[in-house]
């Protein structure tokens, strides 16, 4: 019943949309017929000459009007199916005359134009994870696929038949008896499979991998699971086996094989294990085994199988170094180390012997720069801290590759190794260095090495040079922070200490590179290089602060650091122009704001202690430094004189701030003086521009707008912050509008419609209403304050929904919309009556929603009786709106003009 449901359901999903498929293919093949049909017509029409009528038929069966024949100038009907006259029922069905044959003609027929096929698009380099899918596609979809694949699950279906039938002992039969009939099927597979080796390539490799998967698999059943036989039978028919399907791989020029049998020769020790931890046994075993591999490297270029053995060697060694040695076991262990270098010191020579390519050898770059890498690192582990004898072998190394790279340097199919040999040689001896010396004096020379090799590099076109002189840089900096970690000696002096002098070189180096790269056309590298020199500059200095200057002159010597960077980089600049450079200067600057806000957190204002002089000196160093930008006219100019006029409000301000506390000033006398630096910048860019153009110019005159658009911008945030205050003037009494904080806001008002009116400002009808309605909650604002001061209520959130506070604005407001509508009438301006109209709409519906609850005391009374008086007013004086002055005139007609 169920395969029923599902049959059904299946149909009645598919039905429709095979059905609808089959419509399309219809109605497709149906619009073709119709088109040729149309064609076919048309080419008759036109190329077909007149026939001759055709014979009447006798009048015995003429059963309709012959229709007249055309004239002889007359256009040729399209040919129409004949309309078959109306008959009655019993009637026999006319004869139909057959149509002529075509008359064949010609017909010129225009070649189709060829579109030219788009140029093809280098393919981009696959990635790692896109090369691996790309492999085991090619491996799964080449050769006999279905055998690679049967063979696999095979394998794991025996395994797993296998142990469920030995849980549910289904199989009575003795396990010895078992085991010795697979290897049975095994190993008469693996003959059958050796003897189809020519005819059945495919077929034979997989089925002689399988049947020694098998076998292996047995063996390891037999010790770990069944214990039939000891470790050593069975690691011993272990490496049998791998041996031989390493044989069988080379014999057959199987890559498969040989990867297969590498893969469970280092598996074995593994998964044979007894426990006894015999390391020399474990490396003597993959020293036979790397033995092999080394042997098929000889004979057989496989790259895969080189980084097979050199992983498993390493990789495990590795893991056994870190978690079993111990110094007592360094006799046995070292042999076995310098063994396994001199396999993966030959091997990539071998692989380069053989993989001939056009030009030159093959290089398999993870084995010749992985091989020293590691055994370097695993031999610093075995030495643990003999710096000095671990300084011997890195010498010992230099030489061996100097050695290597001398005997191959004249073969123009090895070159390219023995350039690697080459640097290999360089960097051992580089590192014998910090091994012999200190870690400060490993930093300078790093350094310094490193920018010669960049400009070696770049002076060769050798880009490994390059690479090794950018890594010895980084090197430097690993030894600088093992120095810095020691810490500075007491007595040091500031600056002049192994330490900073370090991070000094350091910094130079980079800058040194960055130089280099900017000379090659190379600015991406040349502006990291910058940016990791300029990072070791400030770093430096302000770690030189921290370490020899008192807590509360840090922040004043930061800023100076900054302040000098800045001039440094401009000075360079002037003399040669780089974007990198005016960057740095334009930073300089904008670091300035941070520095004053942490100075006003830590030290109260940005002026305190040495900030009366550093401020001072930062100021002629930031002047020095737009001078320097205006000489070299470079683009960044302008924004860092804008970010120059902008940083001495901000810092008069925070000042101002200072004063206002130090002196326990009211809060509207605080927010004067906070706006106060910000609105004299404002009036001076308005009413005299020039005082601002130094050091730039006229050049600094396309900055205008920028520079007033932050000011407004800084100026309008200040103004909306603002209409929280209370605006209390102590101690002065409290004047609407004739107080501290409303001439600030009112002035900020005033200066945005006086900006408005210039050229170059941005003028809007919507900067103009939302100008009038800052005016409106400006008014709003003073209201509420009146009610605060005079009124006696707090300045909270209870303060607006109170009835003196709803009244006072109710009337506030009608008078304002009274004093727009009559001025707006008797002046003509349509604008001004309509906005006091709205404002009088507003104020009757704040009425009648609002102020109806407030009906029963004199407060809500009063706002209704208010609203009257006014309207009344109105009425009186400007009883209608003004005529539109900017209407067309009406359009009269002529006289005598008919409708």
């Amino acid at each position: 019943m169920v395969a029923v449901l599902i049959l059904l359901g299946i149909l009645v999903i598919s039905g429709p949309i095979l059905a609808s498929v089959a419509l399309a293919k219809v109605s497709s093949l149906r619009q073709r017929v119709d088109h040729m049909t149309r064609e076919l017509a048309a080419l008759r029409g036109a190329d077909t000459p007149s026939q001759p009528a055709a014979p009447a038929e006798p009048a015995a069966f003429d059963s309709h009007v012959a229709a007249p024949a055309p004239s002889p100038g007359s256009r040729p009907a399209p040919d129409l199916p004949p309309q078959e006259p109306p008959r009655g029922f019993g009637e026999p069905m006319p004869r139909k005359e057959p149509l002529p044959p075509p008359i064949p003609h010609s017909v010129d027929v225009q070649p189709e134009q060829v579109t030219p096929p788009a140029p093809a698009q280098m393919p981009s380099e696959p990635g790692v994870i896109d090369t691996v899918v790309t492999r085991i596609k090619a491996w799964f979809g080449s050769g006999n696929v279905p055998v690679k694949v049967g063979m696999l699950v095979l394998l794991v279906g025996v395994a797993a038949l296998l142990r469920y039938a030995s849980n549910q002992g289904w199989l009575n039969a003795p396990i010895e008896l078992k085991l010795a009939g697979i290897c049975g099927i095994a190993m008469a597979a693996l003959v059958f499979a050796w003897r189809k080796r020519d005819s059945h390539r495919t077929f034979a490799l997989a089925v002689q991998g399988g049947a020694i998967g098998v076998l292996l698999m047995v063996a390891f059943a037999a010790f770990k699971t069944y214990h039939l036989i000891d470790a050593m039978p069975a690691f011993a028919a272990s490496v049998v086996l791998i041996a031989g399907m390493a044989v069988l791989a080379v014999l057959q020029d199987s890559r498969t094989l040989a990867i297969l049998g590498t893969l469970a020769g280092f598996m074995a020790p593994i998964w044979l294990s007894d426990g006894s931890g015999n390391h020399v046994a474990l490396f003597s075993y993959y020293a036979v085994l790397n033995i092999g591999i080394f042997v098929i490297a000889w004979l057989k270029p496989w790259r895969i199988l080189n980084l097979l053995g050199f992983v498993f060697t390493w990789g495990i060694g590795s893991v056994w170094g870190a978690l079993s040695y111990t110094p007592d076991k360094f006799a046995s262990t070292e042999p076995f180390l310098l063994l396994f270098f001199t396999f993966y010191l030959l091997i990539p020579l071998l692989y380069a012997r053989k993989a001939t390519t056009p030009g030159g050898a093959r290089i398999d770059g993870s084995l010749l720069f992985g091989t020293p890498l590691i055994a370097f690192s695993l031999q610093a582990g075995l030495l643990h801290d003999d710096r000095m004898s671990l300084a011997l072998c890195a010498l010992g190394l230099a030489a061996i590759y100097a050695v290597l790279a001398k005997l191959l340097v004249g073969r123009e199919r090895l070159g390219l190794l023995a350039r690697g040999y080459a640097v290999l040689a360089v960097g051992f001896a580089t590192l014998a260095v910090p091994l012999a010396l200190s870690a400060r004096a490993t930093a300078s020379v790093f350094a310094l090495e490193g920018a010669g090799l960049v400009w070696l590099g770049l002076q060769q076109q050798r880009r490994l040079a390059r690479w090794t002189g950018l890594g010895l840089q980084l090197a430097a900096a690993f030894a600088w922070w093992l120095a810095a970690s020691d810490g500075i000696p007491r007595d040091a002096l500031a600056i002049a200490n192994a330490t900073c002098m370090g991070a000094l070189l350091i910094a130079l180096a980079a800058f040194a590179t960055a130089w280099l790269y900017r000379k090659a056309e190379q600015s991406t590298t040349a502006a990291l290089a910058y940016l990791w020199g300029l990072l070791w500059w400030l770093g430096n200095g302000i770690e030189e602060i921290g370490r020899f200057v008192a807590t509360e002159h840090h922040l004043h010597l930061v800023l100076l650091v900054f302040g000098i960077s800045g001039w440094l980089a401009a000075e360079v600049h002037r003399r040669a122009p780089a974007r990198a450079l005016a960057w740095t200067t334009l930073g300089g600057l904008l670091l300035g704001f941070p520095m004053a806000l942490i100075q006003q957190a830590e030290l109260t204002q940005p002026l305190a202690g040495y900030g009366s002089w550093a401020w001072p000196l930062f100021a002629l160093l930031g002047w020095r430094s737009l001078v320097c930008l205006r000489e070299s006219q470079s683009a960044l100019s302008g924004i860092a004189q804008t970010v120059w006029w902008l940083l001495w409000p901000t810092v008069l301000s925070l000042l101002a701030w200072y004063l206002a506390d130090h002196f326990a000033l009211a809060q509207g006398w605080t927010g004067m003086l906070l706006a106060l630096p910000w609105l004299i910048l404002a009036t001076v860019s308005l009413q005299r521009w020039h005082w601002l153009t130094p050091p730039l110019g006229a050049a600094f005159d396309r900055y205008r707008l920028p520079l007033q658009m932050l000011l407004f911008t800084a100026l309008t945030l200040w103004w909306l912050v603002a209409l929280f205050d209370s605006g209390d003037g102590a101690p002065l009494p409290w004047l609407p509008l004739l107080n501290p904080l409303d001439l600030a806001q009112a002035a900020v008002l005033v200066l945005l419609a006086q900006w408005m009116r210039d050229d170059s400002a941005p003028s809007s009808k919507s900067f103009r209403l939302g100008l009038a309605l800052a005016a409106l909650l400006l008014v709003t604002t003073m209201t509420l304050r009146g009610v605060h001061h005079w009124g006696g209520l707090a300045w909270n959130d209870a303060l607006l929904p109170s009835g003196l506070a709803q009244t006072s604005l109710a009337v506030v407001w009608s008078l304002l919309g009274v004093i727009g509508w009559v001025l707006g009438s008797r002046r003509g301006q349509w604008g001004l009556w309509l906005s006091g109209a709205i404002l009088m709409g507003i104020v009757l519906l704040k009425l009648l929603l609002i102020d109806r609850s407030n009906l029963g005391d004199l407060l809500g009374i009063g706002a209704f009786i208010a609203y009257g008086l006014l309207c009344t007013l109105v009425g009186w004086f400007a009883p209608a709106p003004p005529r539109n002055t900017s209407a067309p005139p009406p359009v009269t007609e002529p006289e005598g003009a008919t409708p």
